[in-house]
């Protein structure tokens, strides 16, 4: 799971594949926070392995569910945490793909840039490239 700031008051939440297709959205205001998004795409049904950054530590809302079905959530802990958890460090390399395919949406100026007014258009939007992205 991952997150970018679409436009000036928007983040777009994002779930990618193995191979950092998209396979769900969820866009909140740029001032909530990550876990928002979590709420939306956390589906333990459909992955055993998890993959996200420091904002999803959470273990009420994230880590628990992910563990109650056996997953394996390989994410690293906050620098606040007292017992720190362990994560498999090479396979959280592979976040990276969530970032490149940020990276492929923001070649499209309408999303770099916002200019739909409303959410339900932006979303739209959204959803027209990553098409492309799967296409490709």
């Amino acid at each position: 799971m991952g997150r970018s700031k679409g436009g000036l008051k928007t983040k777009i939440h994002t779930r990618t594949d193995a191979l950092g297709n998209p396979t769900g959205f969820y866009l909140t205001g740029g001032a909530a926070h990550d876990l928002c998004g979590s709420d939306e795409l956390l589906d333990v049904s459909i992955s055993q392995t998890w993959l996200a950054d420091k904002a999803y530590d959470a273990d009420a809302r994230v880590i628990e569910p992910i563990k109650a079905v056996q997953g394996n959530a390989v994410i690293p802990s906050k620098c606040h945490r007292l017992q720190p958890r362990d994560f498999d460090k090479e396979l959280y390399k592979a976040r990276h793909l969530i970032e490149n395919f940020f990276a492929k949406i923001k070649q499209y100026r309408a999303i770099a840039t916002r200019y739909d007014k409303l959410a339900s258009h932006f979303l739209s939007a959204i959803h027209l490239v990553s098409c492309v992205v799967w296409l490709n």
